[in-house]
């Protein structure tokens, strides 16, 4: 599985992996989150222009799926991740999620958040299994970021159903590269 930069002429097709991915949700009882418009195109492109929009191609080099990252005080946050359910339970979310996690390494950035539902088994506790944590009302990880996100979110309808703020440390932050540096001087 390849990871790149999204192109613009495959927005279109991003908006179809997310109807694609949102269709599973019916079958939990929640149509309104399947029946949810993608994001618009205009939205999708400032992503890539951004260089924080990134697909998981197949060997024909069509996307399968795709991320969408925002920086969230001194985080990457994830804003969308969406897989083709032809393409699910390979690793393919993995994929783009360990990708941003290595960029953000590199930016210097210190953790990976995202909010999700806590009673879909593909959202929080798929990420609990790639070591995110739910962030509680009183964790002073869960920043004033975060807090307006959910906000936002739950003005949107998305609070009929139980969501947390989710957070992973990056692994490759300058503070570790220097202690891993050090170690590696001895």
């Amino acid at each position: 599985m390849r990871i790149r930069a999204a192109a613009p002429a495959e927005l279109p097709l991003l908006q179809d992996i997310e109807r694609a991915a949102g269709e599973p949700f019916r079958t939990l009882g929640m149509a309104a989150i399947a029946d949810d418009d993608p994001l618009p195109l205009d939205v999708l492109e400032s992503y890539r222009c951004a260089g924080r929009a990134w697909v998981a191609v197949d060997t024909a080099d069509h996307p399968v799926a795709y991320l969408l990252a925002d920086t969230v005080d001194g985080s990457a946050h994830i804003e969308q991740v969406s897989v083709h359910p032809d393409a699910a339970r390979r690793g393919v979310g993995r994929a783009l999620i360990e990708h941003l996690a290595t960029a953000a390494g590199e930016q210097g950035l210190a953790a990976l958040t995202l909010t999700t539902f806590t009673e879909v088994p593909w959202n929080a506790p798929y990420y609990t299994r790639l070591g995110f944590r739910p962030l509680t009302e009183s964790d002073p990880a869960l920043t004033e970021g975060l807090r307006a996100i959910s906000r936002a979110e739950a003005a949107h309808g998305l609070s009929v159903w139980p969501r947390v703020c989710m957070r992973r440390e990056v692994r490759n932050a300058p503070e570790d590269q220097g202690a891993r540096g050090a170690r590696e001087a001895r």
